[in-house]
């Protein structure tokens, strides 16, 4: 899938006097109603701005969350959103606590820019906004005359929130989603070399899609993380208690036969459970043993791959980052990126370790959905993105 020049973007459109569906990912952790991470809504914010600037009246849909029963409703609630929204663009934002009737209906006759409630609250009953409900996605589109998709995060997933209104309306991407796909789409179809993967997380399984699609792609295939330990089972080393997926070891066998272009480690920080205070270095584990970070030697020999690659795509922390004691791993491999190099990082916990370990500057793009961006390396096209107008 490339954008080329046909996919239409919000500034193909002649916006003036037009009523704008906007769908937004403002899925933002919330604690005791206050958001403790706003990134979400920061990203959307210019695709909001120039709607307004063009003459636009600006519907925005979100979801948050997952909703499946009553009890779900009041900790998904939209509202504390609207009103850093609010505060974050200087001017009133109309949040309407509902996602149909007579209100949402008539709130852009009297108001500019207007946010509904979570679009996951039609889930309670029939799931029917994660279903595609045909009837909600038809409603939905009435309220305006144009749809943007700026929400990349969730356009892996085929809602009447995105799909839904898209094949009623004139439709188009927003900035957010333009950037996403400019940046990770010319790497996956023509990366300069040497080009490198890491891939890190807990499950080979989760996995597979992007090793089918980029391992005879990619120069080197560097794996880390709890996914590792797999691949060294296969090999018939002891992995002592770490994380391991028997039913992939045949998987893991059968790649390392087809492939030397795979690098795992040959060292390994451990401790003898993950409360523990203490850890240590081992190239050999023993049976009480949990692999919680890669070792020095095999930082070194990520590192010395990564210093002579041109292009990177990260997907997956290499190490329990969030506990000090094994940031070590994803650390290095961070403070190796130059500007000179092209890295992607994948959305999910990969993006958070950079963000939350200081180096986003060191990258090229981190992306704004890990699910998405997932899918995107391994080769597949996004209803949320092919079903925009052409």
């Amino acid at each position: 899938m490339k954008i080329g020049d046909t996919m239409k973007k919000i500034y193909d459109y002649d916006l003036g006097g037009k009523k704008v569906i906007i769908r937004v990912d403002f899925n933002v952790p919330i604690k005791d109603g206050v958001i403790t991470d706003d990134n979400r809504i920061k990203k959307s914010l210019k695709t909001i701005n120039y709607a307004l600037e063009k003459g636009a009246k600006v519907l925005l849909l979100s979801h948050l969350g997952r909703v499946k029963e009553e009890s779900d409703l009041a900790k998904n609630d939209l509202s504390p959103v609207a009103k850093r929204l609010e505060e974050l663009l200087g001017r009133k934002v109309t949040f309407i606590n509902a996602t149909r009737g007579e209100e949402v209906e008539n709130a852009l006759n009297d108001n500019d820019l207007v946010l509904l409630q979570n679009t996951r609250y039609e889930d309670l009953d029939g799931e029917k906004e994660s279903k595609n409900d045909p009837e909600l996605g038809a409603y939905w589109a009435s309220l305006g005359d144009l749809y943007i998709n700026d929400a990349f995060g969730t356009s892996h997933r085929a809602h009447a929130s995105n799909v839904g209104i898209a094949s009623h309306l004139p439709s188009g991407i927003g900035f957010l989603v333009e950037k996403e796909l400019d940046n990770i789409m010319p790497v996956l179809e023509n990366p300069e070399r040497p080009f490198t993967v890491i891939l890190g997380g807990s499950k080979v399984s989760d996995k597979i899609g992007v090793i089918e699609n980029l391992i005879d792609k990619a120069d080197n295939l560097l794996i880390g993380g709890g996914m590792a330990y797999t691949f060294l089972k296969s090999k018939g080393e002891n992995i002592g208690k770490s994380l391991v997926e028997d039913d992939k070891i045949d998987y893991c066998i059968d790649l390392l036969k087809k492939s030397d272009r795979i690098i795992i480690p040959k060292d390994h920080k451990c401790a003898k459970n993950i409360e523990s205070s203490e850890c240590y270095v081992k190239d050999v584990m023993d049976d009480d043993d949990i692999a919680l970070d890669i070792g020095p030697k095999t930082v070194e020999e990520f590192k010395d791959v990564i210093r002579n690659s041109k292009t990177i795509i990260w997907n997956g922390p290499l190490g329990m980052f969030e506990n000090p004691l094994y940031k070590t791993g994803t650390e290095e491999i961070c403070k190796t990126f130059t500007k000179d190099q092209t890295v992607i990082v994948g959305g999910g916990d990969s993006a958070s370790a950079v963000i939350n370990l200081g180096y986003k500057d060191n990258v090229t793009h981190i992306s704004t959905g890990g699910g998405a961006s997932l899918e995107l390396l391994e080769g597949k096209v996004l209803p949320g993105i092919s079903s925009i107008s052409e």
